[in-house]
């Protein structure tokens, strides 16, 4: 009878000083790919959920997300103090974290072979939605677009971030318009405009203010435009979703060597207000941040419907017309709830209304990881349907061979 043999080949070994290093590194590496962490991981992330969620009431939705889950850490800001202190990790910090330990597992545990395909369709599944998350918070931008029946628009504006607009209204065909925007505005520096001769030095930026009408003998902070008579105050910024912050700033148009004076600019003030300067007229308006679109959209009609015989909300919708010159395209769309309009890499959805039903609010989304949650969860769910369908055809297999008793003995 003949017998199996096998040989023992030596396995090469590592010099020393790799050896130590190697032996350094393992606790680390066990850490990293330490199913405690990946618990902990999961549970921070619910904990933040949780505080998220109730945090809510006083924060807003945008607030809440930025304080807790879009941030790496979580601060406390000391009671009748300046002082913020870290208190907990954030979710960016977690959920780097988690993405790290996943990889690092599968890369550690996970064996490549058919039986464990289905475990590595899983950890990518997971993986992505991390990723998915990182795209959304660094990427995603939310803008509106209000209109009235009958009103046409091509510019989406941001409630959230101001900019102060430097327009050339000289040419009667149309505007030249040059934007400041607000992170530029807090520095409260010295600002070239491209394209013009004008150089604008912020003297004060307001994140939030409150305007009233300046008492007597008061001196005011602005020496032109209507801010002459206008005492402005800052107040604290607000996150709540049913709350606006009115920022205001103090602003002086510089060219040739010449001072226009200092304007108070702010989103509280209707009209905009202007100079001229060696025959151009400029106006100065600080707003919300606009972005142009290279198509516009006509409000036809706004339905607010309500349950028969009640006050309560059945549907909202906005028929609207889209126009785009560059392709030749002219449609109409219907918007409503649930229901929104995906076009050239935004989606516009019903958000609110006012004017007594004339009015239509649309909330603009730009997101471009917002289908990597979809494809997350169909990995996910795929992934554990050929794990325990391959783990199931493996069970009624032996299942079958048992029931049809040992195999004959081979005879040696």
């Amino acid at each position: 009878m003949k017998t199996a043999s096998k040989d023992r080949a030596p396995k090469p070994s590592l010099p020393p000083r790799a050896r130590g290093i190697a032996a350094s590194l393992t606790p680390l590496w066990d850490a990293i790919t330490s199913l405690k962490l990946t618990i902990a991981c999961l549970a921070v992330l619910m904990v933040l959920v949780v505080a998220c969620t109730l945090a809510q009431v006083h924060l807003g939705t945008f607030g809440a997300v930025q304080a807790y889950m879009r941030t790496w850490l979580v601060w406390w800001n000391v009671p009748g103090t300046v002082v913020s202190l870290p208190v907990f990790p954030g979710g960016a910090l977690a959920g780097s974290v988690l993405a790290v330990n996943l990889l690092a597992a599968q890369a550690r545990s996970l064996e490549l072979s058919l039986k464990k395909a289905g475990l590595w369709i899983v950890h990518v599944g997971l993986i992505l939605l991390v990723v998915g998350e990182f795209v959304t918070g660094l990427y995603q931008k939310d803008n509106r677009l209000a209109f009235e029946n009958g009103e046409t628009t091509n510019y989406v504006s941001s409630p959230r971030e101001p900019e102060l607009a430097v327009i050339d209204t000289t040419d009667p065909a149309f505007d030249d318009v040059y934007s400041i925007p607000g992170s530029l505005l807090s520095r409260e520096g010295t600002v070239r405009v491209p394209g013009t001769p004008l150089t604008i030095a912020v003297r004060r930026f307001l994140p939030n203010s409150q305007l009233f009408r300046l008492p007597e003998g008061e001196k005011a902070q602005a020496t032109a435009g209507v801010g002459t008579g206008v005492l402005v105050r800052e107040v604290s910024t607000v996150t709540s979703d049913d709350a606006v912050n009115q920022p205001s700033a103090l602003v002086e148009p510089i060219a040739g060597g010449r001072s226009y004076g200092t304007w108070l600019v702010s989103s509280a003030l209707g009209a905009p207000q202007s100079f001229v300067h060696e025959g151009r007229t400029y106006q100065l308006v600080l707003r919300d941040r606009r972005e142009y679109l290279p198509y516009s959209l006509t409000l036809r009609k706004f339905s607010h419907d309500v349950y028969p015989g009640t006050d309560i909300p059945k549907n909202f919708s906005s028929l609207v017309h889209l126009s785009n010159p560059r392709s030749g395209e002219e449609r109409e769309v219907l918007i409503y709830m649930n229901q929104p309009l995906r076009y050239a890499g935004k989606a516009f959805y019903q958000a609110s209304f006012g004017k007594n039903d004339t009015l239509s609010i649309l909330q603009v989304v730009e997101n471009p990881g917002w289908l990597l949650p979809y494809v997350s969860c169909v990995l996910v769910t795929l992934g554990l349907l050929f794990h325990f369908g391959l783990s199931l055809t493996r069970w009624v297999r032996g299942q079958a061979g048992r029931r049809a008793g040992p195999p004959d003995a081979l005879e040696a």
